[in-house]
């Protein structure tokens, strides 16, 4: 068990009943920078995480430690060398044989790259020129760039979460968007596409669209 864990390809470490490390494979050493010898008994969450994420780190910690697991959640932490690594973590109630809790396993994913390119892309779109709105599966607004704003006037804080169709599209073309829109979520795009906005101000433009999923 201790040889699987060492020698696994993700980062993984674990604390006990206080907190303390425990465990502390290869691939959490080459991650975070430290040493088994260096972190062992030291509290983690005290001497490695963020202060902004210490309290929440810390219960997620003491729900494992009550018998209930997290899945994928994400949080910094800090290497040797002062660097800022964001990492999905799952954290696991560790038991003795005889099913005594006593501590918790955390398995890890460095997600620093992934964060960055979704960072990245969400500016490309902001700042983009041309306009650019989204919407989740209940077709609700979910993304509208700086080019739509001033295009139709409403912020994005006055269209997240409102439905796309039923407020801002004309009677006239409800039906033909939402087609475009449930066509895209299953797979199917739709390219020039020619629909009617109402701007803010109650103008009515004509906007050519290319729906991708």
């Amino acid at each position: 068990y201790s040889k699987l864990i060492d020698t696994a390809n993700a980062p993984i470490f674990g604390v006990d009943t206080f907190g303390a490390v425990n465990v502390w494979n290869k691939n959490a050493h080459k991650l975070v920078g430290y040493a088994p010898e260096e972190v062992m008994g030291k509290i983690l969450v005290k001497e490695f995480i963020t202060d902004e994420f210490k309290t929440a780190v810390q219960a997620v910690l003491d729900q494992a430690l009550h018998g209930e697991e997290t899945a994928n959640f994400e949080f910094p932490l800090m290497t040797k060398g002062g660097v800022r690594l964001d990492v999905l973590l799952n954290a696991t109630t560790r038991r003795d044989e005889q099913g005594n809790i006593i501590g918790v396993v955390g398995i890890g994913q460095d997600i620093t790259g992934r964060l960055a390119q979704e960072r990245e892309y969400t500016r490309l779109i902001d700042t983009a020129n041309a306009p650019i709105f989204g919407v989740d599966t209940l077709g609700r607004v979910n993304v509208w760039n700086k080019c739509a704003m001033r295009l139709i006037g409403y912020s994005t804080d006055e269209v997240m979460g409102r439905s796309l169709v039923q407020e801002f599209i004309t009677d006239d073309f409800k039906t033909a968007v939402q087609a475009v829109l449930d066509q895209a979520l299953a797979g199917d795009e739709t390219d020039n596409f020619e629909f009617p906005l109402i701007t803010k101000g109650r103008a009515r433009i004509e906007v050519l669209l290319n729906a991708t999923t």
